[in-house]
C-alpha cells in the first residue's frame, strides 16, 4: 500500500439501513482515491445486494482478505461476515446487529495495528447491536473503552458550527447528577486541546450553554449555572482557556453570535444536536475528540425508512471522510510543529 495516501477504514454499519448506499455514493467520486485508500470492513455479498437494489452499475469493490492487500487505486472491501448473512432492507434484526459488531471489531483491530490510519463508522442501530461483545450505548463509548481513553467528547461538525455535548447518550433525568465543575473543566480542557491539535485553531473560543431555561435566571429556575457551570468557567479562564457563558440555549442559536465561536459546549445530547441537525444536517459529521486515533461518522442514523430507495444523500458521509483526513493531517502537522521537526512558516503552508 502507498504510504503517502491516508488509509481510510470504513465500518459498514447496519446492513439493513442506508450505510452501503451512502458509502458507495461517497466513493463513486474518483477524486477520493487521489488522497485516500478506502478499506471497507463488510461483506462483498451485502455490497452486491445493495448495488443491485439501487441499480448501481458504475461501481465495484475490490475484494481482499486483509487491509494489507488494499489496492490504492480501488475501493477495497474486507470480508468480515460469513456467507449466511441475510439483508432485510428497512428492518432491525439480530443478524444485522451482529454484522455491525463484526465490522467494527475488524476495523478497530486494524486501527490498533496501524493497518489503517483513520476510521469512518457507518450508522448502527443502538438496540440490535447490544450484546455481550457490545454492551455500549454507541461508537463513542465503545472506542473510548478499546483505546483506553481517559475522557472523550462527541463533537458535531459542519461548515457552519461545531457543537459538543458534556453528557452523551444518557437519559435526560440523569444529566444534572452527572454534571460537576470538575467534570466540565475536564471537558473544556479536552475541547480546547482538540480545537488546537485536531482543527488547527490557535486560540479557540468556546461558548458554554446553560442547563436550565434562561440559564437559571440567577437561581430562580435552577442552581446548576451558579453552582457548577460558572465555577468551571472561572477555572477555565485561569488556565487561559477562552470559555464564555453560560448562554441560554433557546436564544443562542437564533442569533448570529453563535458563529463567532469555534465550538459550542451543550450540557446534554438534544440541547446540542437538535439545533445542529436543524441547521447543518446535510453536511453534519460526528467526531470523537479525546481518542488517540481519528474517528468520524455521518450525523444521521440508519434511516431504515429510506433503505433501498436510492434517495439517501451521501453528503454527510462524504463530509465524514473529508473531516477524518483533515484531522489526521492536522494532528501530524501539529505534532511535527511541537517536536520542532518543522517551523511555523512551513506548517502554515501545509
Amino acid at each position: 500500500m502507498e504510504t503517502s495516501k491516508i488509509r481510510l477504514g470504513i465500518s459498514h454499519g447496519d446492513i439493513n439501513g442506508i450505510g452501503y448506499e451512502v458509502i458507495i455514493g461517497s466513493l463513486t467520486d474518483n477524486k477520493m482515491l487521489d488522497f485516500c485508500t478506502p478499506v471497507i470492513y463488510g461483506s462483498p455479498k451485502v455490497g452486491a445486494y445493495h448495488r443491485k437494489a439501487l441499480n448501481i452499475n458504475n461501481f465495484s469493490f475490490n475484494n481482499i482478505k486483509t487491509a494489507v492487500e488494499a489496492n490504492p487505486k480501488r475501493v477495497n472491501i474486507v470480508d468480515c461476515l460469513d456467507e449466511n448473512i441475510r439483508v432485510e432492507l428497512g428492518k432491525s434484526t439480530e443478524m444485522a446487529g451482529e454484522a455491525s459488531v463484526k465490522s467494527i471489531e475488524f476495523a478497530v483491530n486494524d486501527l490498533k495495528q496501524g493497518l489503517i490510519d483513520v476510521l469512518v463508522t457507518g450508522p448502527i442501530n443502538k438496540y440490535n447491536i447490544q450484546s455481550d461483545r457490545f454492551p455500549f450505548r454507541g461508537h463513542t463509548e465503545y472506542l473510548a473503552h478499546h483505546f483506553s481513553a481517559d475522557d472523550v467528547i462527541m463533537v458535531m461538525v459542519s461548515d457552519m458550527m461545531r457543537v459538543a455535548v458534556a453528557t452523551g447518550h444518557v437519559p435526560l433525568s440523569e444529566v444534572p447528577g452527572l454534571l460537576s465543575a470538575d467534570m466540565l473543566i475536564g471537558k473544556l480542557r479536552l475541547l480546547n486541546a482538540s480545537m488546537i491539535r485536531d482543527f488547527g485553531i490557535r486560540k479557540p473560543r468556546i461558548a458554554v450553554l446553560g442547563l436550565n431555561p434562561h440559564s437559571g435566571e440567577d437561581g430562580l429556575i435552577g442552581h446548576e449555572e451558579n453552582d457548577i457551570i460558572r465555577p468551571a468557567l472561572e477555572i477555565a479562564r485561569k488556565e487561559k482557556i477562552m470559555a464564555l457563558g453560560p448562554f441560554p440555549s433557546d436564544g443562542f442559536f437564533t442569533s448570529p453570535n453563535f458563529t463567532k465561536f469555534d465550538v459550542i459546549l451543550a450540557m446534554y445530547h438534544d440541547q446540542g444536536l437538535t439545533p445542529f441537525k436543524a441547521l447543518a444536517f446535510e453536511t453534519g459529521v460526528n467526531f470523537t475528540a479525546g481518542l488517540p486515533v481519528v474517528r468520524t461518522s455521518p450525523a444521521h442514523g440508519t434511516a431504515f425508512e429510506l433503505a433501498g430507495k436510492g434517495i439517501a444523500t451521501p453528503n454527510p458521509f462524504r463530509s465524514a471522510i473529508y473531516l477524518a483526513c483533515d484531522v489526521y493531517n492536522n494532528r501530524r502537522t501539529h505534532d511535527q510543529l511541537v517536536a520542532g521537526s518543522i517551523n511555523p512558516e512551513e506548517a502554515a503552508k501545509i
